[in-house]
């Protein structure tokens, strides 16, 4: 085996490597935020898949409806009722008819329920903030580009519905 083949095969070694450490480590960053959002959902009555359908309600406070629900988190027109009809009773979220089209129904999630999830996450908001300040400003871009990179390569996988 010539030298320039063995500096390749260490190259790859050494990638695979890589990708297996940065692969441990997403898994564990996935974990922990599982823990904390199985562990608000206990808190409020509620199964871990409401809290998903509370977050992507946060992130599109405009243009949340059940079938956009339905669509993010792969799940059937009747397990999304049932779990708004939960996250409504747990005063977490109302829904509305549109005005331009009373058929279109719109998810808000309720102010003072933000209070709520505010306290219990806060302890996360802190640790993101001790390790963000690890960062420059310069390598933070670079985080932050991954991540949109790696959510728009995931918003492109499909999930069966359950």
């Amino acid at each position: 085996m010539g030298e320039g083949h063995a500096e390749k095969a260490g190259a790859a070694d050494e990638s695979r490597a890589d990708l297996q450490k940065f692969g441990v480590a997403l898994r564990r960053t996935i974990g922990e935020m599982n823990r904390l959002v199985h562990g608000f959902a206990v808190t409020q009555g509620l199964h871990p898949t409401d809290i998903h359908a509370l977050s992507f309600v946060l992130d599109n406070p405009d243009t949340a409806t059940p079938g956009l629900i339905r669509e993010h988190l792969g799940l059937t027109s009747g397990a999304v009722t049932a779990c708004l009809d939960r996250l409504e009773k747990a005063g977490h979220i109302r829904r509305s008819r549109a005005d331009g089209d009373r058929r279109v129904v719109r998810i808000h999630y309720v102010p003072g329920a933000r209070s709520v999830a505010r306290a219990y996450f806060m302890p996360l908001a802190q640790a993101a903030d001790r390790a963000r300040g690890r960062f420059t400003e310069d390598e933070l871009g670079v985080v932050l580009r991954y991540f949109d990179a790696l959510n728009d390569e995931l918003a492109e996988l499909r999930v069966p519905r359950r």
